[in-house]
């Protein structure tokens, strides 16, 4: 769903920022804004697993930064898009160039990271992916519950699709960085259900 604004009219990133601040969250597609919904409870498990994985090995090596959902990135300009990865990443050296930005930072991640929802179409998730890419993030993985799988993306001519049976690594993005497909999708505890 995409807020009104006036016909011709773009939004920048500086003004999807005030917007951010109601109740819904936005993202911005080529100048639109469009409200996002929060994520189901799985959604949120599986962020969190892999979120706390990347850290780990992040904050143990000195790499750079793991940022959580809703961390804006200014993948274009004129017209702006803003996306927010469920899990980003960036370079200690990038980040240290940059700085630590109020607002969004002014570049892709080097890694990023999308958790498909149940609501989540094709044709949506294609173009996040290719917007990432395009936008100079360098490893892109997206994870999908429904068939427990990681699709990786290097560019948009370099993809390969990880069942629990393979490793998903940080190549030398995150270098370091390892862990089975299937940990994603385990039970939070001994006999809790699966993600």
């Amino acid at each position: 769903m995409s807020i009104a604004s006036p016909p011709n009219t773009l939004t920048t990133a500086e003004e999807l920022l005030s917007l951010n601040r109601g109740l819904a969250r936005f993202e911005l597609v080529q100048g639109e804004a469009k409200a996002t919904s929060p994520a189901g409870f799985q959604h949120g498990v599986i962020v969190n697993r892999l979120s706390s994985l990347l850290t780990n090995v992040v904050n143990r090596e000195g790499l750079g930064i793991i940022l959580g959902a809703e961390t804006g990135f200014i993948l274009s300009r004129s017209p702006d898009t803003v996306r927010a990865p469920d899990v980003g990443f960036v370079t200690r050296e990038r980040i240290e160039r940059i700085g630590i930005p109020i607002a969004y930072f002014p570049e892709a991640p080097d890694l990023a990271v999308e958790v498909v929802s149940p609501g989540d179409t094709v044709t949506e998730v294609e173009s996040k992916a290719e917007d990432w890419i395009n936008a100079g993030t360098r490893l892109l993985w997206v994870v999908s519950p429904r068939s427990r799988t990681v699709t990786v993306y290097q560019s948009l001519a370099n993809i390969s699709v990880l069942t629990e049976n393979h490793v998903l690594d940080g190549l030398t993005v995150v270098a370091g960085f390892a862990c089975r497909v299937a940990d994603l999708f385990q039970p939070l505890w001994p006999g809790s259900p699966p993600n």
